[in-house]
């Protein structure tokens, strides 16, 4: 079969179309024969090394969808033919509250998605929801279960309540953004991009600020004359610390990933004079996965696409989604 390898450390110039064994169904296993995987920011981050236990060459990608065309021994034959989804996340561990130390994403140890087929346990597969494409299908597994566990699970966002999402455009913030307004909540996004805030209001959100002006949480109280009772945040940085000025007192503030770094200048008092709730959280347990297909088919959600490109074009989906310019998810058609 044919898959994108990554071959070295670097620039996306070490992504390589090459000819590779087929994989094989093991005990408890299926395969499944691709037809379209997609981008995360973790792939980039791995390409660049800052992930430790990398080994060349190595199959990235975490977010597939196709068809599981062989059963390995123990899997009920029933399952060839069908239409699935990946659950990327392996070995969540017993504990629903938090990932144990063995947890692992799909892509790394395991050869991910990039290819035209993959060998995964039979349980980490699901029905592909039926209104989908599958490219949207691929889109949905890291960014979408990442986004359920934080409003859903984390903050149990409810309808009617106003949530405040960060950093509009990349995936994770698209799929809250949707799912969001799938709940029934009242939907607000930053950016840096004032067109990025004008496509999220096309697609239903009721306004946005830029937040790349220091004093962005009185621009939003001044603008918009409240305060949002969820925030959901993947920046970290200064964006995480102003976080805590714009949220109403006992709000709940969650927050999935850092791409701006630490947050040197956070004040705790905020915290404890507020009530504030501040929560992390990480990618998803199986039932959280299975949750989130369940609620994506009965609101028929579609979750946003970028790009498609073909498989062969690894390296020009790297260099799109390093420059920022992505509004959701940027697909891979194989």
């Amino acid at each position: 079969m044919k898959a994108i390898v990554l071959e070295r450390i670097g620039d996306a110039g070490g992504l390589r179309l090459a000819d590779i064994p087929d994989p094989v169904a093991g005990p408890g296993e299926v395969v499944v024969r691709l037809q379209a995987a997609a981008l995360n920011h973790r792939d980039v981050f791995i390409r660049k090394g800052l992930y430790p236990g990398i080994r060349f060459p190595v199959i990235l990608g975490s977010d597939g969808a196709g068809d599981v065309i062989a059963t390995g021994d123990g899997v009920a034959p029933s399952l060839g033919g069908r239409s699935v989804v990946i659950d990327p996340s392996f070995d969540w561990g017993d504990d629903p509250r938090a990932q144990g130390d063995g947890f692992q994403i799909l892509g790394l140890q395991h050869p991910g998605t990039y290819a035209e087929e993959i060998a995964v346990p039979a349980d980490h597969v699901h029905p592909k929801p039926a209104h989908l494409t599958y490219e949207e299908a691929a889109a949905l597994p890291l960014a979408f279960v990442t986004a359920y566990r934080a409003l859903v699970v984390r903050a149990q966002l409810q309808k009617g309540e106003t949530v405040l999402i960060t950093g509009i455009g990349g995936g994770v913030a698209a799929s809250a953004l949707v799912l969001a307004m799938g709940i029934g909540a009242d939907v607000f996004v930053t950016s840096g991009s004032a067109d990025k805030i004008e496509r999220a209001r096309s697609l239903g959100a009721l306004g946005g600020v830029k937040h790349t002006d220091p004093a962005w949480p009185n621009v939003f109280l001044s603008t918009f004359g409240r305060r949002p009772d969820v925030v959901i945040d993947g920046a970290g940085g200064d964006t995480f610390d102003r976080a805590l000025d714009v949220l109403r007192s006992g709000g709940r503030l969650v927050s999935y990933g850092a791409t701006l770094g630490r947050a040197p200048n956070v004040e705790v008092r905020r915290i404890f004079w507020k009530q504030l709730n501040v929560l992390g959280s990480t990618m998803g347990t199986r039932d959280d996965f299975s949750a989130m297909l369940d609620l994506c088919a009965r609101l028929r959600l579609r979750p946003i696409v970028d790009t498609v490109l073909p498989l062969r074009n690894a390296a020009e989906a790297h260099a799109r989604m390093e420059s920022g310019s992505q509004f959701g998810k940027i697909v891979l058609k194989i």
